[in-house]
């Protein structure tokens, strides 16, 4: 029969008030809780056995509510903070990169990931019924995360994808197993003891190319999101399975004649030194117009960078490069080194260690070409602002990830932002602003540039459900 636009406000009304009280209720009978006698903390020996583990917890997860998920995230977050000197010096320590205080502030900044709160559901209602638009997980989700940011990623990641309803397995990068598998254990447990389900993120043990092969194939695995370099990820997005995927960046700075140097040189420095340069977001190359070139270089080296030149550039360059018939590749043992260490290796002597190391050199230089992920900043002269932003995309390679200007002149600014198209854009501030540091930015360890969907939050780890309800209007 049909309902009136009063009985249909009813009933709408009835829908909201049943979710309002789900959300409020507790989570699962006591007889359902998980004891913790026969808990394995989720590290398995087998890629397989992860990802069944996953899957089952799925399955329990989603009778839980978004109030239950966004329990668990708070705890996560408090232990993130509480252990987050442990976890910084576990970091240096296994995998050798950044350094121990800047490794502190991103565990702090990873305990900062929003959670369920983004989540939206939306109702539209009309004279048919009511359709409800809710925001519901993809499953089983596989991701990988690198050894720039290892426990880091691991704790963003889970935020974002326990909030989205999913349950996680990880393949670590293999130079940070250890700390992960840590990391891992710990946010499982905790769970577990606020009467969660076991095994709601999980990971192998030894993390290979072939555990990564049996993720991104396996049917039980319904999306993937990779962190980390850009093979590993290309062969993530060749799966043919939902997939987001984080690429590398190589942020290019330009900076006009118009731009407050002394800020400009002091939040250029504030973070291409960030942990060493090993964040993807962070400044790896300046591009500035030649008017204000020497003042720019002078305020760097008073805000603790060393000046390089002459046989020296050419020194470090033999220091962490190796040329073949490809090109020129960046060494990687001397990825994230503390800036003193270069120096040391080259017998250069300085009077105080510096933040980072500054160079210039041409534009054809391989440290303006490459990612370096070192804390070696190549200066680039240009006769103008056009100029510098040409130059800026071409050292950007299109990977369209982050860029980063300093300027006063919004036309400038406007055109850059346009012209370079990058996922991350920074004006007139640290590149580190845009993850959140100081600024009103989400934060996330997944910039997803090569899919599309920026710096990555629980709505982009779900799918979108429409319940549609028809209550008939016609007599039949």
């Amino acid at each position: 029969m049909q309902i009136s636009e009063i009985e249909l406000q009813q009933l709408v009304s009835k829908i909201v008030n049943q979710t309002i009280q789900k959300e409020d209720s507790s989570i699962l009978d006591e007889s359902e809780c998980i004891s913790l006698t026969d808990y394995k903390d989720g590290i398995f020996e087998k890629m397989e056995d992860a990802i069944d583990a996953a899957e089952k917890a799925k399955q329990q997860f989603s009778q839980y509510t978004i109030k239950d998920r966004q329990r668990f995230i708070e705890s996560i977050k408090k232990w993130t903070l509480k252990e987050k000197y442990d976890l910084a010096k576990r970091v240096v320590e296994e995998t050798g990169l950044g350094n121990y205080e800047d490794k502190i502030k991103k565990h702090e900044l990873a305990a900062r990931t929003p959670g369920t709160e983004l989540l939206e559901t939306k109702a539209q209602s009309g004279d048919t019924g009511l359709a409800i638009i809710e925001e519901a997980p993809f499953g089983v989700i596989g991701a990988t995360t690198p050894v720039t940011n290892p426990s880091e990623t691991v704790i963003s990641n889970t935020i974002g994808m326990l909030a989205a309803g999913n349950t996680v397995v990880f393949n670590v990068h293999p130079s940070s197993k250890e700390v992960c598998a840590y990391t891992v254990s710990q946010i499982n447990k905790l769970i577990v003891n606020l009467g969660g389900p076991k095994n709601l993120i999980t990971m192998v043990k030894n993390p290979t190319m072939e555990s990564l092969n049996v993720m991104a194939r396996c049917p039980k695995v319904n999306m993937l999101v990779g962190t980390g370099g850009p093979g590993l990820v290309k062969a993530l997005l060749s799966s043919g399975k939902k997939a987001i995927g984080a690429g590398a960046g190589n942020p290019p700075v330009v900076v006009d004649e118009t731009a407050n140097i002394k800020k400009a040189a002091a939040d250029i420095i504030t973070g291409h030194s960030f942990d060493n340069n090993t964040v993807c977001i962070l400044e790896k190359e300046v591009f500035v117009v030649d008017k204000v070139a020497n003042e720019l270089i002078e305020t760097m080296i008073h805000e603790g960078a060393y000046l390089a030149e002459g046989k020296t550039i050419d020194a470090l360059k033999a220091l962490i490069t190796i040329e073949d018939q490809d090109g020129f590749h960046v060494k990687k043992e001397w990825v994230g080194q503390d800036p003193n260490k270069y120096l040391d290796a080259l017998n250069i002597p300085y009077t105080q260690k510096p933040k980072c190391i500054i160079c210039e050199t041409s534009f054809e230089h391989p440290f303006v070409q490459l990612e370096l992920l070192m804390p070696i900043l190549p200066i680039v002269r240009v006769d103008s602002f056009r100029q510098g932003v040409d130059y800026a995309i071409l050292a950007e390679h299109g990977n369209r990830h982050t860029a980063i200007c300093h300027s006063q002149n919004i036309d400038n600014i406007t055109y850059y932002a346009k012209a370079i198209n990058t996922t991350i854009f920074v004006k007139n501030a640290p590149s580190l602003a845009g993850i959140g540091v100081d600024s009103e930015s989400v934060v996330s360890f997944t910039i997803a540039g090569p899919t599309g969907e920026g710096i990555t939050t629980a709505k982009d780890y779900t799918r979108k459900r429409h319940c549609v309800l028809v209550d008939g209007f016609r007599i039949i």
